[in-house]
């Protein structure tokens, strides 16, 4: 058997600049990394709140895997879920004001598992046209009629609920905060429509969920929307609360709806209990230290005024993810070495990830982030031809 076309496609895409390297990662995530043996200030990580190296939750992580090991051991079904595992679920659901929430072991698990309960052949699922690549992955296997609207447009969107009267069931699906262009969706509009249309809501709240909100709640906290207006929400822990996994949160019975009949939660084993310990610490650290929130604020104003006198094209978000557009893939990766030059790693996203000719550095902004560090970012890019 040979691989050869294989290959010829892999050299294609590394003419295409399109290929993709993993960088080695050699310290905690924190500003100041050491990344393939070189230390530089990174712009990278999605641990908004700085958390993922706090000693608070280090130390909750270490004494819950004293007690009950490192392995989850099984699924939550047959032997695996710990005391740590419901403690953490109830303080969601209570967090998130819905009635219950339920863990998966990553966002991309928790979107599979959900939308095929929910759906079939006989249902709808309707996208915004850039949602995640999981939410996307999700609506084309759970069978139902599969229709993208676009990006944040309600008028598309209302035309293609129109086309849904015969759907047992319609579930109109959307990111809370987009993660490469760090815009927000328009969530109040978007579920008075489907509201209207007798259609649910799921939003994958992934980047938002900890930087947004007063507490953190995310975008439903930021829109005010309860149960009824959004009914399924679901919110990933390894970014703004540092540590791994996610969760679903919802009324009754769509949590036990999801145990009974969601494939990525029956059989897959558990996340460690030291991991749900340490969230169960990051949650409350995400409640009462509003301070980090304020200070993101502070840095993301910081940066797009500097952009702006610099003459940066940058995307229309109010989030901790800035992208810089680009365009050409290539030049992107030459900006991106540029910088890496000068001790900034800045990470270029190009196709698929984001369309064709839409190549961008992601800068990604945290609470653990100084003024001084955006500073020098911005004189890096103020030295380098973007």
């Amino acid at each position: 058997m040979s691989f050869d076309q294989l290959q010829a496609s892999l050299d294609q895409r590394r003419s295409d600049a399109l290929y993709r390297q993993r960088a080695l990662l050699q310290s905690p995530q924190q500003p100041e990394a050491v990344i393939d043996g070189q230390s530089y200030l990174a712009f990278s990580s999605n641990d908004y709140l700085g958390l993922a190296n706090h000693p608070e939750l280090i130390r909750a992580f270490q004494q819950a895997a004293n007690e009950y090991g490192v392995g989850g051991g099984s699924s939550h079904l047959v032997s695996g879920h710990s005391v740590h595992h419901h403690a953490l679920e109830e303080e969601l659901a209570a967090f998130t004001g819905r009635k219950r929430a339920l863990l998966f072991s990553n966002g991309y698990m928790a979107n599979i598992g959900v939308i095929n309960a929910l759906l079939d052949k006989q249902d709808a699922v309707l996208h915004d046209r850039l949602n995640h690549a999981s939410l996307l992955d999700a609506g084309l296997l759970c069978g139902a009629r599969f229709q993208r609207y676009l990006h944040n447009d309600i008028g598309s969107l209302k035309q293609r609920l129109s086309r849904c009267e015969t759907a047992r069931r319609t579930l109109v699906v959307t990111d809370g905060v987009f993660s490469m262009d760090g815009d927000v969706a328009d969530l109040p509009a978007i579920c008075e429509t489907a509201k209207a249309a007798k259609a649910w809501v799921m939003v994958d709240d992934a980047h938002g969920f900890g930087a947004l909100g007063p507490t953190g709640g995310g975008c439903a906290e930021h829109f005010g929307l309860d149960t009824d207006h959004l009914p399924v929400l679901m919110g990933t822990l390894g970014k703004a609360f540092g540590t791994y996994g996610a969760f679903v949160a919802g009324d009754e019975a769509l949590i036990e709806t999801l145990i009974q009949h969601a494939r990525s939660y029956i059989y897959t084993t558990s996340m460690p209990p030291a991991v749900a310990a340490a969230t169960r610490v990051s949650l409350q650290l995400v409640i009462k230290e509003q301070w980090r929130r304020e200070h993101l604020a502070l840095l993301i104003d910081q940066f797009r005024k500097g952009c702006q006198q610099l003459g940066l094209e940058l995307m229309d978000s109010p989030t901790p993810i800035q992208p810089i557009l680009i365009g050409d893939s290539e030049k992107a990766l030459q900006v991106s070495a540029a910088l890496k030059a000068k001790g900034i790693w800045l990470t270029a996203i190009r196709p698929p990830t984001v369309p064709q000719g839409g190549a961008r550095l992601r800068v990604t902004l945290t609470a653990a982030h100084t003024e001084a560090q955006v500073t020098q970012l911005l004189e890096a890019l103020s030295e380098v031809a973007v």
